[in-house]
This record gives C-alpha cells, structure tokens and sequence, in this order.
C-alpha cells in the first residue's frame, strides 16, 4: 500500500524555485508539513507564502549553519520525516577554462552540502527507526556530458554516497532515494537544448515521482524512466559504441553549446553567488 504523507514533515533544500518549489507544492497537496530551506529567504518567503510552506534561511556549504537550520526546523514543526537534498547549482564552460573559485562552489554546494544533510539526517532518523533521505542527482551522475566536467563530478559523487548510505542503512528503518532527471526545464538548464532521443521534463514531472518515491519507496527514480533504460542499454556496450551514440544524440554538445548562451547570464551571476560561506572559508571573493 502506498505510504501516506499527510502531516509528515518534510525539509527540502533549494525550495525556492524550480524542482524545489515544484516539489513544495506537490507535497503540499498530500498534506505534508514543508519546511523550505533556500539561500534566497525573500523568495523562499514568497514561494512559502503562495504554497503554504515554512521558509527559512540556510547556506549548505556552511555545515554549522545547515544543522541549526535543520534543528530550528524541528524546533517549529516536530522531528523531520523526511529531507530533501536538492539545492545545487550547473555552472557550464571547459573544464580548462573553469577556475577554482567556481570548482569550489560546484562541489561545496552539490557533493558537500548534500553529505553533510544526508548525514545530519541519519543521526536523527535511525535512532527513532524510520525517516527517508532523498539526494537529487542527475543522468549526469552516470555519465560525462563535455562543458560540465565538475557538474557531472559532483553528481556522480551524490550517487555514489546514495548507494553506500543505502547499504549502511539496511534494516535500519530509514529510507534513501536517488532522483537522477534528465533536461529539466528550470532556470538551470537554461540555453540547455533538447536531446534526441531525451524527453525533455518539466519540474513538476520531477516533482510526482519524487513524491510517487517517498509513497513507495524506491531508490532509482529516473525521470523520465527512459533514462534508466538508456543507462542500463549503455552499460552493456563497448565504450567507443557508447560514445558514438551520445554524439550521435548530440549529447556531447548540449552543455557546451549552451555555455555561453545569452540565455544563460542571468542563471550563471547568481550561481556565482550561491556559496557565500565557502567563499570565506576558502578566501574567496564573490
């Protein structure tokens, strides 16, 4: 039977627009109890306002601030039930072209903040024996897609902690989820391109299979699923078969191509700005 999710609480990082707010709303709807968490409180606000959510402020790459968060969010609406590790940013260039100012931010924001949360999350879930944990990766988490050489890192990296945290947490009551979306048509995937062969999704199709997961548990969700019948395909070939079939898709250009889009300038000064408290610790100026 599916599980329900009314008056469950939820916390969801990066909930102030795309994929989060999307995934608000949906949960919203099943009667969950959301907590968003975003950089941007006056949006967060905004979008808590118009959805019926909680917002409060958070910056995942300042550990210390993440877990205060996480603890003020329990201190307003009970033990959490279920944490969604969703902000993340896709700054797109040549991998030799990219500084380390931009490096550090990919990584701290996309692998790092989710490890702190997914472990955060673990120390409050297992001892009361249920909870579930969902990390939102992408396709690009099985794959490398030229022009997102750290993009694809850190996605990588969210799958494989995903699948490790999954085997330590049998039989512990607490469920992990891995989403992997293909083209989601967010601010983030702005300039990106359609894919042949690659549905192009929408937020809110990612949104109803993450709440489709968190009813009946499972951990690869792929959206659309097509892309997890094209990655099993893969797996079966040679490399170089592979490979010529990704350019035959022209899945070799989608990044780079888009990289530097006019449509992209917006998107890209903001995710610049998006990791405020590493760029201190790391001496950087945004």
């Amino acid at each position: 039977m599916a599980r329900s999710l009314q008056g469950k609480v939820v916390v969801i990082t990066g909930g102030a627009r795309g994929i989060g707010a999307a995934t608000v709303e949906a949960l919203v709807a099943e009667g969950a109890k959301v907590v968003i968490g975003d950089l941007d409180l006056a949006t967060a606000e905004s979008t808590g306002r118009r959805l019926g959510a909680l917002a409060l402020h958070v910056d995942v790459t300042d550990p210390a601030g993440f877990t205060k968060f996480l603890d003020e969010a329990e201190s307003r609406t009970g033990p959490i039930d279920v944490l969604i590790n969703n902000a993340g940013i896709m700054p797109l260039g040549r991998f030799e072209d990219e500084d380390d100012i931009t490096t550090m931010r990919v990584l701290e924001i996309n692998l790092h903040g989710v490890m702190h949360g997914t472990r955060e999350a673990v120390k409050r879930m297992r001892p009361r024996a249920t909870g579930h944990i969902v990390n939102i990766a992408s396709a690009a988490g099985k794959a490398g897609f030229p022009g997102g050489a750290t993009y694809c890192a850190s996605k990588h990296g969210v799958v494989g902690l995903s699948e490790a945290v999954r085997m330590e947490l049998r039989g512990s009551g607490v469920e992990m989820t891995c989403v992997m979306p293909a083209i989601v048509r967010t601010e983030l995937a702005a300039g990106v391109k359609d894919a042949k062969m690659i549905k192009t999704v929408t937020a809110e199709q990612v949104a109803a299979a993450i709440v489709s997961a968190l009813k009946r548990p499972r951990f690869d969700v792929f959206v659309p699923r097509a892309v997890g019948t094209t990655n099993r395909f893969a797996r079966l070939m040679p490399r170089s078969v592979g490979e010529w079939l990704v350019r035959q898709m022209k899945g070799d250009r989608l990044f780079v191509d888009a990289a530097h889009s006019a449509e992209r300038a917006e998107y890209e000064s903001r995710a610049a700005a998006s990791a405020p408290a590493a760029d201190e610790a790391y001496g950087f100026k945004a």
